[in-house]
């Protein structure tokens, strides 16, 4: 088992920032890669980025644009979504996720593992 507990969002106004964080714990050693996904009220849920624990290669969904960037923390089990610019449309819970032997990591049915979610909320 892994256990994941986002935390870090809130309300922003657009423009703003926000820092996301998920701690993993557990079983992390099975964890190959981390994702991040969101889902707003009445959509589906969309990934917005992932990295890999080893290497830190990183991997973004396209409406990002520059905006976020996803980090990890090896030493401290962590995961973070640095999140700039931050926009209306931007509003959703964000959850984040273990994989184990996914590469499609815009896959959410790759991801053995999830949060609770955060919720972000941008305001205009």
């Amino acid at each position: 088992q892994v256990q994941l507990v986002e935390s870090g969002g809130g309300l922003v106004q657009a423009g703003g920032s926000l820092k996301l964080s998920c701690a993993a714990s557990g079983r992390t050693f099975s964890s190959s890669a981390m994702g991040w996904f969101r889902q707003a009220p009445g959509k589906e849920r969309e990934f917005v980025a992932a990295i890999r624990w080893s290497g830190g290669s990183t991997y973004y969904q396209d409406f990002v644009k520059g905006r976020f960037t996803i980090s990890r923390d090896n030493a401290k089990n962590t995961v973070y979504l640095q999140m700039n610019s931050l926009q209306p449309e931007d509003t959703a819970v964000y959850y984040c996720a273990s994989c184990t032997y996914c590469t499609r990591f815009y896959r959410a049915n790759e991801y053995t593992y999830w949060g609770q979610g955060t919720q972000v909320t941008v305001s205009s």
